[in-house]
């Protein structure tokens, strides 16, 4: 009977682990489905749509080729449409009934403008070679590579392959070199899951099964033998007498049959042990999570993704309300100040005015453009505070809705991870159009200890306030004008209340006190004087938690030293001013030097108890001339 139940329970184990094998090989489902298209057309830019990077659930690996050089980069629709522009472009969709990716050559009518030929007369053919063949010329502006626009991006030649996992509103841009024709051969593929719970159970039932026929194979031959041992009643002969013994073997029947017998033995262990290595085998190939069973959480859908927030009967519609996001995503200003680090550090060590203009703008850029003249002929001065690509302490982006004409703006604060002694950074960097970067506007470092007040995710911005706002203490455009009053009379100006005193080092250094000690330092056969105006970058003021608002403007501090002795004065020798203005005479009208201040402001809001607080700021020497 035991032998019976072994050979049962090892047909059981065959067939069990037979098909938990069969379940991972010739019965495994695919673990991709892919869909690929060759785009047709000559446009220079291929956009795949969010339908069709949600046409299945997972991942998407996208392989595109069909040109020399192939660029590829994502980004939100709204921006990819916004740096497109009117540009014609083939359009990639997925068609659910077809299961196939589709694509149409999207063109957008120009809209009449000045630069429109006159009297209706026809446009200038394009210039054409010794062929006849158009000329196309490579224009930098067309190509997509190094937007700031983009969540990344990828470049490589004929081909390129990477995967992504992107949201319902995200795109996907194909290039070349932004003139030559984008690539026409693309193919995305998403996982698909091809788990088979039942063959871990399967395999490791079967295992146990298999284990179990064995015991009943060891036990069936021990009954066996058991059932074979001597008796005690033992038969007699006929007259009473036990039977004869056998005789013993020969010495040569003895070693045969003592040889067969180990032979025997050394088989059955080889056979006892071959359970022992087959079953862990079996056992470990079973141990991956895509053989058992889950649980804790449903497996993903491979049905193709459906339209997200679709109101239901009781909601009303929103197809009216203006869609809010913000400027730009924390991942994304990462890699900005990742690339703004890197150009400025290489600008600042080459002295490159012209590298700097293309991150840098406004006070900012003045700045730095006056530092870089000064140490072009002074190499031992100061070289400007560095900018720090990580990490990035805060993040406020503006909030918009498609691309304002004003374009976009972001404010954010930056740590030095190489040297914490240095303190935190503070960028108000400004895009103007969707085909240019970021630039910066003001760069400042935080006051010591400065409290800087509660702001919205990036993940919502803030609204861009008005200089004209009044739901603030001061509106925003006349707070650098009042605190270039402060500075330059003191607590005698009518606008100090309004200001917190408290940690304000610059009043020291550039008000009353640091004025004085100017004056104080000059000969007594010079004067000095003192006047303060806004400068004429815009002033930008973002939205805070509590209603209040964070303010960024600069002032401009000139010094003006004349002579009232009826002599003549200049700058000294070797000093920044003599470097800055290369007017190293005298004069007997006088020099003057121009210090820009950029300053962060926080601004309570109306009703509040609090006062303006100067947050950041910074000051260097931008000009420097004889008197006029």
């Amino acid at each position: 009977m035991r032998f019976a139940l072994a050979i049962v329970a090892f047909i059981a184990a065959a067939v069990m682990i037979g098909f938990g094998i069969a379940q991972r090989t010739v019965l495994l489902d695919p673990d991709r489905v892919s869909l690929s298209a060759e785009v047709e057309g000559q446009a220079a830019y291929t956009v795949i749509e969010p339908d069709a990077l949600g046409a299945y659930s997972g991942k998407q690996t996208l392989t595109v080729s069909g040109a020399e050089t192939v660029f590829v980069s994502y980004g939100r629709s709204s921006d990819v449409a916004a740096w497109i522009g009117d540009s014609p472009y083939v359009a990639v969709h997925y068609d659910a009934e077809a299961e196939e990716l589709t694509s149409e050559v999207v063109v957008t009518e120009a809209v009449d403008d000045d630069s429109s030929t006159a009297d209706g007369a026809e446009p200038a053919p394009p210039a054409t070679g010794a062929e006849g063949e158009t000329e196309a010329a490579a224009d930098p502006a067309a190509s997509p590579v190094g937007s700031d626009l983009w969540l990344d991006e990828f470049t490589d030649e004929r081909s390129v392959t990477t995967t992504i996992d992107v949201p319902d509103d995200i795109s996907v841009l194909l290039a070349s070199d932004g003139t030559a024709p984008a690539p026409t051969d693309l193919a995305i593929a998403w996982p698909l899951d091809n788990s088979t719970p039942w063959a871990g159970p399967l395999l490791a039932g079967g295992a146990l099964v298999f284990l179990g026929g064995i015991a009943l194979l060891v036990s069936g031959f021990v009954h066996h033998r058991r059932s074979r041992g001597p008796r005690r009643n033992l038969p007699r002969g006929p007259r009473g007498k036990l039977p004869s013994a056998p005789k013993p073997p020969s010495l040569r029947q003895s070693q045969v049959g003592s040889g067969g017998g180990r032979r025997a033995v050394g088989r059955a262990k080889r056979i006892a042990l071959l359970p022992l290595i087959v079953v862990p085998a079996i056992a470990l190939s079973a141990c991956s999570a895509d053989y058992w069973p889950s649980f804790d959480q449903a497996a993903p859908s491979t049905a193709p993704a459906t339209e997200t927030g679709t109101p239901t009967p009781t909601e009303a519609p929103a197809t009216d309300e203006a869609v809010m996001e913000p400027a730009v995503t924390v991942p994304q200003m990462e890699r900005i100040m990742r690339r703004v680090a890197v150009s400025t550090t290489e600008a600042d060590a080459a002295l490159d005015a012209a590298a700097l203009a293309e991150r840098f703008t406004g006070p900012a850029l003045a700045a730095r453009q006056a530092n870089y003249k000064i140490r072009g002929t002074l190499p031992e001065h100061p070289a400007p505070t560095a900018i720090p690509a990580s990490p990035l302490t805060l993040t406020l982006p503006q909030q918009v809705e498609g691309w304002p004409v004003s374009g976009r703006t972001v404010l954010t604060i930056a740590k030095n991870s190489d040297d914490p002694t240095v303190a935190p950074t503070a960028l108000v960097m400004q895009q103007a159009t969707p085909r240019d970067n970021y630039k910066i506007a003001y760069a400042m470092s935080l006051a010591p200890d400065a409290d800087v007040p509660e702001v919205a995710p990036a993940s919502i911005g803030a609204p861009l306030i008005s200089p004209e706002f009044k739901g603030l203490v001061m509106p925003p455009g006349q707070v650098a004008s009042a605190y270039a009053d402060v500075l330059l009379k003191g607590d005698q100006s009518e606008f100090a209340p309004m200001f917190d005193p408290e940690g304000d080092v610059l009043r020291e250094q550039l008000g009353v006190t640091g004025q004085q000690a100017i004056n104080d330092a000059l000969p007594p056969t010079a004067d000095i004087a003192f006047s303060n105006v806004v400068g004429s970058s815009p002033t930008v003021a973002l939205a805070t938690n509590d209603s209040g608002a964070l303010v960024t403007a600069s002032i401009e501090q000139t010094e003006k030293v004349t002579p009232n002795d009826g002599g003549t004065i200049g700058f000294e020798s070797g000093a920044p001013g003599a470097a800055l203005s290369g007017f190293t005479e005298k004069s007997a009208k006088g020099v003057q030097r121009v210090i820009g201040v950029q300053l962060l402001f926080y601004v309570p809001s109306v009703g509040s108890d609090e006062q303006i607080r100067l947050l950041g700021w910074s000051e260097s020497l931008i000009g420097a001339s004889e008197v006029p």
